[in-house]
């Protein structure tokens, strides 16, 4: 139904019901014996009629624009007023006989006769009754399709999908995406296998802290998006709650398979129904009753891909292990072709788990791209961010006081992609600290980077040294050792419970945890902008800007080497401690006021826990 085609049918059959309705009352005041048939047929026009306007109202109403779709709907409404229409036409073209009915009049002859015959009168009700059946059946129809609806969308919310894990959430709505010109042949190889039948079910992209997985991981969903080939997406993310939980992780994706794909929600409706607790239950089961039986009983003219990122944030090394082996099982599948991409750090658990599925994958090490590659792609990266600081910087200073044009010029360019090789997290680190103004202005910020640049480095995590410490040594620099001690605790202090909490916390919360107020918080993370995303707002969660800043802070490694590093054991036993001490102060009987003693934590509102 195009436009207002269903409000202005129902406001047409309201208008020729009442139209009918008088003309049966004139005639059944001018014309004695068919009045019990004009009667008859008034008293069913009038039922119409109350159905028409009550029909109006649910037009009008919230669940309208659904109504407005129905073709049933519009169907019964078009046969209801074409028979209005002849109906009334036939009745009118006996009153507009005006100047023959004086006439007879005049002769002593009634003037008006009833057009119908008995026969023809049961046959018109008899039409329009079948009309108003048809027509309340199609009303009905809708109303339990939309019941349906809602019941399948109960069904569904018992998967716990996580909120935030897909890669156009909000919560990776600001995460880097691949500048155009950078990585194009690793981009292409994965279209391509994404794309090719013949390919292996699984593309595993691994590489270590820093080397851009993420990113990769963002623009390639992204791309599969925009061509309708991405049918789910899961981001892993430690220290986020959720999504580091791999019992959510299929329930996850199938809710996102299940919008994209709706012929497969009804094999997932019949393995809920029959296993309500498919979602608790072992990560096998998962897979096999809510993602392979479902995708296996429909037929895809395309590619399905489903994308997973940073798999090594998944809290239980058997659980990746156990991930890994059930998606290899997307190879077995015949109906419809599934391709999942992967990337995670070579950790070891992972390893394994793709050595138990050889021959079912493709795999990728991103330091096996030539330097020279990876090189190219960090400088342009950095030449087009530091031109944009560059550019906002000299358009709010003084004239004298801007920077060059050419600033900084491709030379030190080169130099910082040098020195970030093969590190992508080196180069927007610095370029978020060369932009933060709490400091200096952008060329003095970018000087002290430079500064390390003569230094040598013997690992990958020395060059996690290189992007970190540019940072965290303005806390010290010029300081006394006494200063510099007192500042190193409070650094300590402040940002151990960050890295280490299992979710973040907001500075309210991190505040009272820490028992300091709020804006001692602030000044302690004041000068951590470039590494920590801290927002404006107190209740907002503060975040790390990538994990390798934990790995920096507390590899064991380091701890003769790091003024900065974290001890692990001793603040998770003073966080430890700290939550005992909230507990013991605040936690009471019935903290949620529910007056229920018996009532599950999962009948419990969230925002009463909350609060």
């Amino acid at each position: 139904m195009d436009g207002l085609g269903a409000a202005a049918s129902v406001i047409a059959v309201i208008e020729l019901t009442a139209k009918l309705i008088s003309l049966c009352l004139e005639y059944s005041s001018a014309v004695k014996n068919a009045r019990s048939d004009i009667e008859r047929l008034r008293k069913h026009t009038e039922i119409l009629k109350i159905t028409a306007e009550g029909t109006q109202k649910l037009l009008q109403g919230p669940h309208g624009p659904r109504l407005e779709l129905s073709q049933k709907v519009d169907k019964a409404l078009v046969d209801i007023r074409s028979q209005l229409i002849q109906i009334n036409t036939t009745l009118e073209a006996k009153l507009r006989k005006g100047q023959k009915a004086k006439l007879m009049r005049c002769m002593g002859f009634r003037a008006l006769t009833w057009p119908f015959e008995s026969k023809d009168m049961d046959k018109i009700i008899a039409n329009l009754e079948r009309g108003q059946d048809s027509f309340t059946a199609a009303l009905q129809i809708d109303q339990t399709a939309e019941l349906l609806v809602i019941h399948s969308k109960i069904d569904l919310a018992i998967l716990q999908p996580v909120s935030g894990a897909a890669f156009d959430s909000h919560a990776e709505e600001n995460n880097a995406r691949c500048y155009d010109g950078t990585r194009t042949e690793l981009l292409l190889q994965i279209r391509e296998w994404a794309e090719n039948s013949q390919a292996e079910s699984i593309f595993w992209l691994n590489g270590k802290a820093g080397t851009g997985k993420s990113t990769i991981s963002r623009t390639m969903a992204e791309s599969f998006a925009r061509d309708g080939l991405l049918g789910a997406s899961f981001f892993f993310k430690r220290g986020e709650g959720d999504r580091g939980k791999a019992r959510l992780v299929f329930p996850t994706i199938v809710n996102q398979l299940v919008h994209k794909i709706p012929d497969l929600e009804l094999s997932v409706r019949k393995a809920l129904d029959k296993h309500p607790d498919l979602p608790n239950k072992a990560l096998r089961d998962q897979f096999e009753h809510l993602i392979l039986k479902p995708l296996d009983s429909i037929h895809h003219t395309t590619a399905i891909v489903i994308v997973v990122d940073a798999l090594d944030e998944c809290h239980g090394d058997k659980d990746v292990e156990t991930i890994i082996a059930q998606l290899s099982r997307a190879n077995d599948l015949r109906s419809v072709l599934v391709k999942i991409f992967i990337t995670s750090r070579p950790e070891l658990p992972i390893r394994l788990g793709f050595k138990n599925v050889q021959g079912k994958y493709q795999g990728l090490a991103l330091h096996q791209i030539p330097e020279p590659v990876v090189e190219k792609d960090i400088f342009t990266f950095l030449g087009y961010e530091l031109g944009q600081i560059r550019d906002k910087y000299n358009g709010q200073a003084l004239e004298a006081l801007q920077l060059p044009p050419d600033w900084p010029g491709k030379d030190v360019i080169r130099t910082l992609a040098q020195m970030a090789v093969p590190l992508f997290i080196f180069a927007a680190t610095i370029c978020r600290f060369v932009d933060d103004k709490r400091w200096s202005n952008p060329g003095d910020q970018l000087e002290k980077v430079l500064q390390y640049q003569t230094k040598t480095f013997e690992s990958d995590l020395d060059k996690l040294d290189a992007t970190y410490l540019p940072i965290l040594d303005q806390l010290t620099v010029g300081r006394t050792d006494a200063q510099n001690s007192r500042i190193l605790t409070e650094f300590r202090d402040a940002v151990g419970p960050i890295v280490l909490l299992a979710e973040p916390l907001p500075v309210s919360s991190l505040a009272r945890l820490l028992n300091i107020p709020p804006t001692v918080v602030y000044g302690k993370l004041n000068s951590l902008h470039s590494v920590l995303d801290i927002p404006s707002h107190i209740d907002a969660p503060i975040r790390l800007f990538h994990l390798s800043f934990r790995d920096f802070l507390v590899d064991p490694a380091k701890r003769t080497t790091n003024d900065f590093w974290i001890d692990e054991t001793k603040y998770h036993n003073i966080l430890a401690e700290r939550c005992n001490q909230l507990m013991h102060q605040h936690l009471k009987k019935d903290i949620c006021g529910l007056q229920a003693p018996g009532k599950l934590r999962s009948e419990i509102d969230q925002q009463a826990i909350k609060a």
